[in-house]
């Protein structure tokens, strides 16, 4: 089948042509999920008209008060967060209420994980997120902008 013009051509820009930009959001009483898939999808680039489904197109996240997130329901009691060490009975069990008392950080970056691609070019965007308990971060040199999420 003939092109009918150069305009119907999908884009796949390179690796070098990708523009990123950095952007602080701030999670206080917003819901875990929600927030986790809005910024999945900022991380995998799904927002720009150049997204390249297998390049690292998205921008980079700041997250600040990771510790004052929310969950709906009974989450909070019922939540668990398990671990294993790959050794036998290496089985490791956290409640969410007390993991995000120990390691806030640790809740937002699991549901992120959870919600970008399961391959080398997942865990190449996981980093491009950084997350803060408290609402300082040490980020500001790279002029964030705010981000405001539904």
């Amino acid at each position: 089948m003939e092109l009918l013009s150069k305009a119907h051509k999908t884009p796949s820009i390179a690796k070098e042509a990708v523009q990123k930009q950095w952007f602080v959001v701030d999670a206080t009483d917003k819901t875990l999920g929600r927030l986790a898939s809005q910024v999945a999808s900022r991380l995998r680039g799904k927002h720009k008209s150049t997204f390249t489904p297998n390049q690292d197109c998205g921008d980079n996240i700041i997250i600040v008060n990771a510790s004052k997130v929310a969950v709906t329901g009974r989450k909070s009691e019922q939540k668990i967060y398990y671990h294993h060490s790959r050794y036998p009975g290496g089985m490791t069990a956290i409640a969410f209420h007390k993991l995000i008392q120990e390691n806030p950080e640790r809740v937002i970056m699991e549901a992120v994980k959870g919600m970008l691609p399961k391959s080398k070019l997942g865990d190449q965007m996981l980093k491009n997120c950084r997350v803060f308990a408290g609402n300082d971060h040490n980020l500001g040199a790279q002029k964030p902008l705010k981000l405001e999420l539904k």
